[in-house]
């Protein structure tokens, strides 16, 4: 953990030493303090409703949240990096740009929300609850077109707003959860309050966005624009959607084969292994904009500071997952009671997609700065088969522990293997290698501060 913080300390002097990047720090601050949040009150408050609901009525949401994530590409649309790349290129294309990328992701929303609810109808024809619950998770998703107001804080490293707004509609609806687990009230409940707080944080965006002194009704669609930002999303689309499979597939692919309690005692798993990957988000959301002006400036640095960045990343999943792989079976018992056992087994495998997934989210922002989003895509899809081969495999004989490790080995791929096949890509699996190499790390730590 101390080689972490030297990294971070080191990382973040370089950047303000030679950029003037202070606002990175700050921002960065912001987002952690949001994660920070997040992981506490969320793993608290999650680990009730887990342990209220019990496996299988937890497994029953769990699968009705993880098939509607299926689509959620489509809400998504690639967008996020995309407009912000775009905005700080250039600012004064500002409002038609905003304007645009908030039509796509209503549209997306919309696209999303019929194609959960026709699908699911064809799926589960018999079950109702698993139909409304995916009508009303896939509503949630039209209400996140408003997280577009999120990217233009983004460009300006202004992130605070944004965690301001949704940090008190995660703790608004947190609380009610509490409230409902206290009133025994139905899985229906907690499913329309998670849509409120969608609801919640859109409303909290646009009234912040009017703080700062802009308005959304200045917003102007473009088709032209519009078409321009699907031309440089489309491969990032269709890699949230591989993504999504090789992320969700698993806990379907686990309800349809075995039953609901077991995606429960999955899910419960993996929601305490996921939380930790709010942080290479967080750190990437505050660099991505230094990076791509970074590239302008000087490649050789550029690339400098996107090794320290892998590094940094590589080692806080480590950092994270040796501890976890051994205390996985008392954590999981005293979160969630003995109505879950076995899911400890799920954590201490799935737990080790965390340095790849912090390495992935890194890796991600040199595709985008240097335009080769299409290989995103062609790695994601085939981290996507391998996953959904390997779950066909294991699942039937090993249930969740089956499913960890099909979701591992593709991580695994997509990370770290996939890039040497593309010439382009190449340095990232070079990087990756290096981030591995302690000693090249603590020597050039210790020429820094020797």
């Amino acid at each position: 953990m101390n080689l972490n913080r030297v990294s971070i300390i080191h990382f973040v002097r370089k950047l303000k030493s030679r950029h003037g990047l202070r606002k990175i720090a700050v921002n960065t601050g912001w987002l952690f303090f949001d994660r920070i949040l997040r992981l506490g009150v969320g793993l608290f408050v999650g680990v009730w409703v887990a342990r209220y609901l019990g496996p299988d009525q937890f497994g029953i949401w769990s699968y009705a949240s993880a098939f509607v994530l299926l689509f959620s590409p489509f809400a998504v649309l690639g967008l996020d990096s995309i407009v912000v790349r775009e905005i700080v290129k250039d600012p004064t294309r500002k409002e038609e740009i905003l304007g645009s990328a908030f039509a796509l992701k209503l549209a997306g929303g919309f696209l999303t929300f019929i194609l959960s609810i026709v699908i699911i109808g064809f799926i589960r024809p018999e079950n109702i609850l698993m139909r409304s619950i995916v009508a009303i998770t896939a509503t949630g998703l039209i209400f996140q077109s408003f997280d577009t107001i999120d990217f233009y804080f983004q460009s300006q490293v202004q992130s605070k707003y944004t965690t301001w707004v949704k940090g008190a509609a995660f703790l608004i609806i947190s609380f009610l959860k509490v409230v409902l687990i206290l009133r025994k009230t139905s899985l229906m409940s907690f499913v329309l309050v998670v849509m409120a707080e969608t609801i919640l944080a859109g409303g909290g965006l646009v009234f912040a966005y009017r703080f700062v002194k802009q308005n959304i009704f200045r917003w102007k669609m473009h088709l032209s624009v519009a078409r321009d930002l699907l031309n440089d999303s489309w491969p990032l689309i269709l890699a949230g959607l591989v993504v999504a499979i090789y992320m969700r597939i698993d806990q379907i692919m686990l309800g349809n084969m075995i039953g609901n309690a077991a995606v429960g005692k999955y899910s419960a798993a993996v929601r305490i292994s996921e939380l930790w990957y709010v942080i290479p988000t967080a750190i990437s959301i505050s660099v991505f904009p230094a990076v791509v002006n970074m590239r302008k400036t000087n490649e050789a640095l550029y690339l400098s500071r996107l090794q320290k960045f892998y590094d940094l990343m590589v080692w806080l999943g480590i950092a994270i997952a040796i501890p976890m792989t051994f205390c996985a079976d008392n954590i999981v018992r005293f979160l969630y009671g003995t109505q879950f056992q076995g899911a400890g087994t799920v954590l201490a495998i799935h737990i080790w997609t965390g340095p790849f997934v912090f390495f992935g989210v890194a890796s991600s922002q040199y595709l985008i700065a240097e335009n080769q989003t299409k290989i995103s895509f062609y790695r994601t899809a085939a981290g996507a088969v391998i996953n959904v081969i390997l779950n066909l495999m294991l699942i039937t004989r090993y249930h969740g522990t089956g499913a960890a490790f099909a979701t591992l080995v593709a991580q695994i791929f997509v990370a770290c293997i996939s890039p040497a096949f593309f010439k382009e890509s190449k340095v990232i699996s070079l990087m990756f290698a290096k981030s591995l190499n302690l000693y090249r790390i603590t020597r050039n730590l210790r020429r820094s501060y020797g």
